[in-house]
Parts: C-alpha cells; sequence; structure tokens
C-alpha cells in the first residue's frame, strides 16, 4: 500500500522482517524470546525496556521496513526514512535493551550484504546515546563501518573513542564522544569533517544513518544543545555525500522524547533531503581533534593495520 504526502514522497506501508532476516545479526534463543514474551501478553526485559502483547508484530515490521527499504534503495536509489517503533540501535545479538527489541539498521545492513550484492555499508548513527548494539554485531566486520556521535559520559556507557574494531574490522568502527552541552557546530563538525572524509575514502555503496534526534535542547534525556536547523543541516550534509557518491541514503527513526523537537527535526530531515539543499558549513568544533585520532581507519583501509 502506498500513497503520496505533503512532500510528494511515497508512503509506503512495511512488511514484516523473516526469520533468516533477524537470525543474520541475532540469535535464535533472542529472536524466540521476544516472540515468546508477547504471546504471553508482555513484561518488563529490563528496567527500561518492556513489551507488550503487540511488540512481536511492532518489531518485525520495524525490521523488515528497514530491509524492504534497503531493497528499494538498491534496485531504484535515492533515499528512504523509516519512521520505526521500536527502535533498533541499543539491541545487541542477543539482547533486548534501551527500548530497542532488534537491530533495525544492522539487520538492513547485513541483509544488504547477503542477499543485494552490497560489499561496504557505512552507518552513521547520531543518536544521542551510543548505538551499543550496532557497534557489538559489527565490530569485528569490515563490510559495514560504524560511526557515532553521542553524549558522553551517559546511558550505555559505551562508545570510548578508543574503540576501534577488532580483527578484520579493527579500524572500521569510529566513535566521536561529545561532552555535554555540545550543540549544533559539534555534531556538524564532526559529520563534514570526518565522517564525510573516511566515506569519500571508503566508498560506501549504501549508507543508513541511525537517525535519533534526542540530542536536541528541548529532549531533556541527555544534554546537549542541537535544534531543528541542527538536524537539517546534517540530512543535507549526508544527502550531498550520498550524491557524490552515488550511494543510497537509509534513514532510520532511534530516539526520540519531546514529540515536538522529534516531529520538527524529523521535518528538517525530510525537507533536506527532499529539496536538496545546501547544508550551512560547521565552525570549529572537535573536528580537528578525531582527525589526528584516526589513523587506525586509515591503516586499515591500506591494508596495513
Amino acid at each position: 500500500m502506498s500513497d503520496r504526502d505533503w512532500l510528494g514522497m511515497e508512503l509506503v506501508e512495511a512488511p514484516a522482517a523473516t526469520r533468516v532476516q533477524l537470525e543474520r545479526v541475532h540469535t535464535a534463543t533472542h529472536v524466540d524470546s521476544i516472540e515468546e514474551l508477547a504471546e504471553r501478553g508482555g513484561g518488563p526485559i529490563d528496567l527500561d525496556t518492556v513489551a507488550s502483547a503487540g511488540s512481536w508484530k511492532a518489531a518485525l515490521h520495524a525490521a523488515g521496513g528497514a530491509v524492504h527499504a534497503a531493497e528499494r534503495l538498491i534496485e531504484e536509489g535515492g533515499f528512504a526514512f523509516c519512521g520505526l517503533r521500536p527502535p533498533g540501535h541499543h539491541s545487541e545479538r542477543d539482547r533486548a535493551m534501551g527500548f530497542c527489541l532488534f537491530n533495525n539498521v544492522a539487520i538492513a545492513a547485513a541483509h544488504s550484504i547477503a542477499e543485494l550484492g552490497v560489499e561496504r555499508v557505512m552507518v552513521l548513527d547520531w543518536d544521542v546515546h551510543h548505538g551499543n548494539g550496532t557497534e557489538a554485531i559489527f565490530y569485528g566486520s569490515q563490510e559495514v563501518l560504524y560511526s557515532s556521535i553521542h553524549q558522553s559520559p551517559l546511558y550505555p556507557g559505551t562508545g570510548a573513542a578508543s574503540d576501534f574494531g577488532s580483527g578484520r574490522g579493527e579500524g572500521y568502527n569510529v566513535n566521536l564522544p561529545v561532552p555535554a552541552g555540545s550543540g549544533p557546530d559539534e555534531f556538524l563538525s564532526l559529520v563534514q569533517y570526518v565522517i564525510a572524509p573516511i566515506a569519500r575514502e571508503w566508498r560506501p555503496e549504501l549508507l543508513c544513518v541511525s537517525a535519533g534526534y534526542d540530542a536536541h535542547r528541548d529532549d531533556h534525556l541527555a544534554n546537549c544543545e542541537l535544534d531543528d536547523a541542527a538536524y537539517g543541516d546534517m540530512a543535507a550534509t549526508v544527502h550531498d555525500l550520498a550524491g557524490e557518491l552515488e550511494a543510497p541514503a537509509l534513514i532510520c527513526l532511534e530516539g526520540g522524547y519531546s514529540l515536538a523537537a522529534l516531529s520538527g527535526s524529523v521535518v528538517a530531515t525530510l525537507e533536506a533531503f527532499g529539496a536538496g539543499r545546501e547544508p550551512r558549513v560547521a565552525a570549529g568544533g572537535p573536528a580537528d581533534e578525531y582527525r589526528q585520532r584516526l589513523g587506525r581507519f586509515w591503516q586499515a583501509l591500506d591494508g596495513s593495520a
């Protein structure tokens, strides 16, 4: 089922993910546990994460939406925004946490590699919380490069700048923690002066954004100072980068707990991709410091890590 919204974009109802798609990144035991908990009527998983009777179906369609969007993008190009609930980036291979049951972005990335002929996927996670699940799932992979801009210290306590990946994946994990109070220039400078150069060098065939909007100044689960325009500028930067690389962009909703901030930031993201506006150029920020600490990535790219 599809329709057109006010931006002229196609609206598509998400299909459900299959077991095969889920179990590329999650254990069968974990998948079974979510299904069984929902069948019992739901209940708490940890202090933050609760499932209801409808959570199994919702989680299947969230993961399936990301997979379906990836399939359409690889075939047709362009961009897709997936308004997914539950979110996914905290969900690890065998554990649900942080409101997340299945890792939607990771499932879509793994499916793209296994079934769609994609060899390199780059994930940019700008949620204010580090995506520990996505990092852990791909920590030993050189097919998926995970990058995260997140407030630190903050839940879940992971995401150190010194965590570069392991084994074949050493150098393919890029954490960019920022302190509380960080604002538009800090985030945008990292996208423009650290993430974008890495992408230009590595040439991913699919760009994924774990798009959390909880670094907004009006979202009180954290302490960063972004606004709607800041998300629009980051989105416009990714839009330009995707065009330069001739790579489609898959944007999946993660956190966001102020409805007004969330809705305004999502609209700014859609407008940036739909209208292709010029992003603001960031001033200063921590980009220079981080560029000096990314030697592991450049070594891995040269095959000398």
